[in-house]
């Protein structure tokens, strides 16, 4: 094995090891943020997610001049892997798309006048004595919608839940897509 040969593998393992540690690591702590509602929290694991999905490509590509340089590409192993690399992307994008969802979901459910940090500002607070809200007997439902539905927290945080739950769902699936392919890599290394 030749000084490119080793370098490229190496390169292919600290890609692997620094890039898909941290984003399964990211999808897997996001459904316990998305329970607890904690916004800021959720935002930032959703960007340590598209961060580090994206630099995992270089795993898939430093693996592919490792297998053209030792001739590899005729063995099956390493087409199980590298198809099983594109699906676990395509679920890391399914997933940043829940995230993106459920981050949406918890801004809606969020209550009037919390700061937000993708906003930057507070909303504004109704005034107890203004004689509007919700909480004043007697006053109207906002228009559009149906007497006696959920509010819009309510349908914003079960969508959090649902959100919480297939992020849940497809980050176990990745995870052992992973195991699978490290399997796959020292099984016939």
């Amino acid at each position: 094995m030749s000084f490119t040969d080793r370098l490229v593998l190496w390169l292919h393992i600290g890609f692997a090891i620094f890039t898909i540690g941290p984003v399964t690591v990211a999808i897997s702590s996001t459904p316990r943020y998305v329970r607890q509602r904690n916004l800021s929290v959720v935002q930032y694991l959703y960007r340590i997610t598209r961060v580090f999905t994206i630099l995992s490509l270089a795993v898939l590509i430093a693996g592919l001049v490792a297998a053209q340089e030792g001739g590899d590409f005729s063995k099956p192993w390493l087409a199980v892997s590298g198809t099983l690399f594109a699906v676990a992307i395509a679920l890391l994008v399914l997933i940043m798309r829940d995230q993106h969802r459920a981050i949406g979901a918890l801004q809606a459910a969020a209550p009037e006048g919390v700061l937000s940090p993708a906003a930057g500002n507070a909303a504004a607070v109704p005034d107890p004595g203004s004689g509007t809200g919700p909480d004043v007997p007697g006053a109207a439902e906002p228009a559009g919608t149906v007497p006696g539905s959920p509010p819009a927290a309510a349908a914003a945080g079960h969508v959090a839940a649902v959100e919480r739950g297939r992020i849940a769902t497809m980050g176990g699936v990745v995870s052992v897509i992973w195991l699978v392919i490290l399997v796959l890599m020292v099984w016939n290394s």
